[in-house]
């Protein structure tokens, strides 16, 4: 028994079986974890190696060099990139895609362990870490107060990061800015010199003096007594009166230092909307969902301010949650309104609402099925998913259009409902389903897509096919056994008038038809003419990467000239915010003054980062990228270098710039000449922005060179000459004093200026363990050099990088003019070359294995419909519909603006699979009249106006479906409506050449054939 005729005599069951789907499905809804894009494993770790006291060339001989060829072994590995600094080397491995990373990097501890007795015995072990684009922070917390700085640090220290941290997949809760209290010991050099006092006298003396020590234990009759000796400091008295040991006896601390509870020196600041206060990084972890660990966050956060009575005030300043959740709505709205557009353009057509009814059951049932398999597959809801329900919105009815049609006819014919819906839905169950495999194979090449692009758009395509899997599912059981229940003749007056206006528009077409089979030639001219005319446009329409995320939130990063005081950078900082928060879509911002950024909070006292979050996309009338330009032009200074880029949660996955060029070459004098032309180049070319360079100009630093001979004759090691260094010139954090039931650093250093010039310093008197004091100048010599630079290496070989962004202009057209102007003005010296990375890399090649995927999808296309004609020639006639489609593809990009980027291309592998439908029931149909006697001319005049209802209405419920998306409504549909745009200018355009040109090939081929 056939599947239509089963759900016919079997009604209750064929519902049950639909309502148990539903119900799954709902369920699996609420169990489907939210998400902005699929889970993305990007192939890339990095091996970090610590090297204390070497230079950049020292690391990269010593270090790097031997890793790297260690690691080049390593198997599936793509490049293998380094960056050799002071005291650390990095490589960088990035593998193939689909390379499992767990075995990589297995295997790459394997080959450094076999190489490890060749680094220097001074390196640390290397360590391997996977690269995860879930590090960038998910919450950022400003915290502020009617306390102190001190005190509101130590109590979110105390209270409020561990209990965030104790929530489920919160990882870790990183503070910036606010003070930390600590007891500063400054020692006085001139009077530790009259009572002959070292160093190490002090440090030792606090250390022992400062203790608290189980002793074992004792008995007393028949209890054990636990001994313990305490000897812990209680107040600062006791500190400043301890004795430290002198040549000639003892003196207390006081004598020659001062102590003082007073604060750590500030290294960093913090300020939100320019209040002060202490920021909180808050990160997820890796496996953990966004969502769910925000709604925890805002959950413990409430209870927080209940507990605080109001006393703090905690402000969000940036929720990834907040953009995935507004995201992931608006698209779900787009769907839900799509497939209200395509019900009603069902209405239209067959105006009859027990008809339209029974297909518009298609929409939801499958949809809520698809929930279900994106449950069980293992996918998260998110842009890609979503977006494949929206894509697929409007082609769920196109199954049941053709099962429902052909079920009137024969209701209409005069067979009753039951054996209508059975003879209906079984003659054309084979057509729908060679329909929906081609619509479904063009996704299949998809598996054979490297690098982000199948990342992104594996479970886009897997619920397309999830959806229209479940839509011929239920085409072939629901649809019949709902129109042998409920299907009604259409007699009424309304239906009539405008059947009488659709055969008016069958008449008009069928004489432009005739017309057309007449005039072959022309018309065959004109289409080519039309095809090539639309392929002069692809130059001005440009290319992109990914279309960029409107997400409203940049960062502003100003850094001044070296060795420039936090203070300074403080005030600079101040009027920056100042300048931002005058323009009117800003709703919060967050300076880190002294920090190189939210993500890396490495100490930076010349730079400082402002975070900016914008209102919502509603709530303003500019993109992000105007409001960027605008700052650009106000935020101007004298003396600072001030970069302004959006924060992209892709952009983050995919860790490039949109431009990357990399000149490669042995001597580093010539790279950064090279690199110096290459900038001055690219700032002739419109829109390029925020120009950068890998050359690193140290600050100054007095480099202290210890005779390791001379030291020795003392009995002094380099380490220990270092450390009495860092004690006198930076402190050093002793033993903890603890009152109150909070404990605080103790601190020890020479006081502020006691040491303020290199000929002070080389005076200090070193202390070795023997008691031996020497001058510093006696073992070592000090020089001013630049500070640290960074020797860059890509597959072993020395280069220097620049990168830039992009604003109001595509990458495809904006890197063939950076090309053109480094060729033509740029002279590489011999064993120099240039090298085209960044995002524009990753596009070309995306863009090739597209490229490939496409026309595999179009043999895959071909074969069905041979299989299905079970002829070589008809497919060929059928297939003409593709690049007829190309040029609605164009136009549509042209008129909407949009860019050929990866979705766009994925929309044309769409399109492959899709257009080719409406030419399969035309074609079908030609040849079903031409067996049954019609001649050629007769069967292509009778067929196009009898299937120009059925051609109309699933490309005009396809096209409306898809309209909001293409309409870019709301946040977070940038990627998806190139998809939209080139799926409905292709299948508009497709649609109606092929109502026209099809008949005219499959005349021209038939008639040959004949011949």
């Amino acid at each position: 028994m056939k599947l239509p005729d089963l759900a016919i005599k079997r009604p209750v069951t064929t519902t049950m079986i639909v309502l148990l789907a539903v119900l799954l499905g709902f369920i699996s809804l609420t169990r489907v974890n939210l998400d902005l894009f699929p889970d993305m494993s990007f192939p890339i770790a990095a091996v970090i190696t610590e090297y204390e006291g070497a230079g950049p060339h020292e690391v990269e001989n010593m270090v790097t060099k031997p890793l790297e060829q260690a690691l080049a072994s390593v198997t599936n590995i793509k490049t293998v990139s380094s960056t050799s600094g002071k005291n650390q080397s990095t490589v960088l491995v990035e593998f193939d895609w689909g390379t499992d990373m767990d075995k990589a990097t297995m295997n790459m501890r394997e080959k450094i362990d076999l190489m490890e007795d060749y680094l220097p015995d001074e390196a640390s072990n290397p360590l391997i870490f996977k690269f995860d684009p879930s590090l960038m922070p998910v919450m950022e917390l400003g915290v502020s107060g009617e306390m102190d700085l001190a005190s509101l640090k130590k109590y979110i220290d105390d209270n409020i990061a561990p209990r965030l941290e104790r929530l489920q997949g919160v990882a870790s809760v990183e503070l910036i800015g606010g003070k930390e209290r600590i007891i500063l010991v400054s020692l006085d050099r001139d009077k530790m010199k009259n009572y002959n006092v070292a160093f190490t006298s002090v440090v030792n003396s606090l250390l022992m003096e400062n203790i608290n020590l189980s002793g074992g234990s004792v008995r007393r009759g028949n209890r054990e007594l636990l001994v313990r000796t305490t000897g812990k400091f209680k107040s600062l008295d006791d500190i400043k009166n301890i004795l430290i040991p002198t040549s000639s006896g003892s003196v207390p601390l006081k004598d020659i230092a001062t102590v003082k509870d007073t604060f750590k020196k500030v290294d960093s600041k913090a300020r939100m909307n320019k209040e002060p206060g202490v920021v909180l990084l808050i990160q997820k972890q890796t496996d953990a969902n966004t969502v769910k660990v925000s709604s925890r966050i805002k959950k413990e956060l409430a209870s927080l301010k209940e507990e605080t009575n109001g006393s703090l005030t905690i402000i969000p300043i940036m929720d990834q949650a907040d953009y995935i959740e507004r995201s992931i709505g608006n698209v779900g709205l787009n769907a839900i309104i799509g497939g209200i557009l395509a019900v009603l353009i069902l209405f239209y057509f067959l105006r009859n609402f027990s008809s339209t009814l029974i297909i518009a059951t298609a929409i939801p049932v499958s949809v809520i099925t698809t929930f279900l398999l994106i449950y069980f597959g293992g996918l998260t809801l998110n842009m890609m998913t979503l977006g494949g329900l929206a894509l697929g919105i409007g082609m769920l009815v196109d199954n049941a259009i053709v099962v429902l049609e052909n079920i009137f006819r024969y209701h209409q014919a005069g067979l009753g409902k039951v054996k209508a819906a059975s003879r209906g839905s079984t003659e054309v169950g084979m057509a729908i389903t060679a329909s929906t495999l081609t619509t479904i194979i063009v996704f299949l090449p998809i598996v054979y897509v490297e690098g982000i692009a199948s990342q992104l758009f594996k479970e886009l395509a897997l619920t397309v096919t999830f959806s229209l899997l479940a839509s011929l599912a239920v085409a072939l059981t629901l649809i019949p056994m709902l129109s042998s229940k409920i299907i009604a003749s259409a007699n009424n007056k309304e239906v009539s008038r405008f059947e009488k206006f659709l055969e008016k528009t069958r008449d008009k077409y069928r004489d432009m038809l005739r017309w057309c089979l007449g005039n072959k030639k022309k018309v065959v001219l004109g289409l080519v003419i039309v095809f090539v005319a639309s392929l002069t446009l692809i130059p001005l329409i440009g290319a992109e990467f990914i279309p960029e995320m409107d997400q409203g939130q940049f960062t502003i990063t100003a850094e001044l000239p070296l060795g420039t005081s936090l203070d300074i950078t403080d005030k600079v900082s101040a009027r920056i915010e100042e300048e931002v928060l005058k323009i009117p879509e800003v709703k919060t911002i967050l300076a880190s003054i002294g920090t190189s950024g939210q993500m890396i909070t490495s100490p930076s006292p010349e730079t400082t980062s402002i975070y900016v979050q914008l209102k919502d996309l509603s709530r303003r009338e500019r993109s992000t990228s105007e409001v960027m330009e605008e700052l650009r032009e106000k935020l101007v200074y004298p003396g600072v270098d001030i970069k302004i880029e959006a924060l992209d949660y892709m952009a983050a996955g995919m860790g490039n710039k949109p431009i990357s060029i990399m000149v490669k070459g042995d001597d580093l004098n010539q790279l950064e000449r090279l690199v110096k032309q290459i900038k001055e180049q690219m700032k002739t070319v419109p829109g390029v922005r925020e120009i950068e360079d890998s050359i690193t100009r140290g600050r100054p630093e007095l480099h202290i060179n210890v005779d390791r001979v001379l030291a020795a004759r003392y009995g002094l090691r380099v380490s220990q000459v270092a450390t009495a260094v860092k004690t006198a010139v930076d402190g050093r954090t002793v033993t903890r004093y603890e009152v109150g039931g909070e404990e605080f650093d103790i601190r020890v250093k020479l006081k502020d200026d006691e040491l303020t010039t290199p000929e002070e310093l080389e005076d200090l008197l070193i202390t070795s363990s023997a008691g031996f004091k020497v001058p510093l100048k006696d073992i070592a010599s000090l020089d001013i050099e630049k500070g640290p630079v960074e020797i860059l290496r890509d597959d072993q070989v020395r280069y220097a990088s620049i990168t830039a962004s992009l604003f109001g202009v595509d990458l495809g057209t904006t890197m063939e003019r950076i090309q053109k102007k480094i060729s033509n003005n740029v002279r590489l010296p011999d064993g120099y070359e240039i090298e085209y990375g960044g995002q524009f890399k990753e596009m070309m090649s995306s863009f090739d294995s597209l490229a490939f995927a496409f026309i595999l999808a179009v043999v895959l296309v071909y074969m069905v419909l041979a299989a299905q004609f079970e002829s070589f020639l008809y497919p060929l006639v059928i297939m003409f519909t593709v690049p007829m489609s190309i040029i609605g593809v164009v136009l549509g990009l042209f008129i909407t603006r949009n860019h050929i980027s990866v979705p766009a291309i994925i929309g044309v592998i769409m399109l492959a699979g899709i257009v080719v439908n409406n030419a399969i029931v035309l074609v079908d149909y030609i040849n079903t009249l031409r067996k049954r006697g019609h001649s050629l001319k007769e069967a292509i005049l009778e067929a196009g106006p009898v299937r120009l209802r059925p051609v109309l209405m699933t490309a005009s419920t396809t096209i409306l479906g898809l309209l909001p998306l293409a309409l870019g409504i709301g946040e977070g549909t940038e990627v998806q409506e190139p998809m939209a745009v080139v799926v409905i200018g292709g299948l508009a355009v497709s649609t109606i050449l092929t109502l026209f040109i099809v008949p005219v090939l499959y005349s021209v081929f038939t008639v040959e054939k004949e011949a």
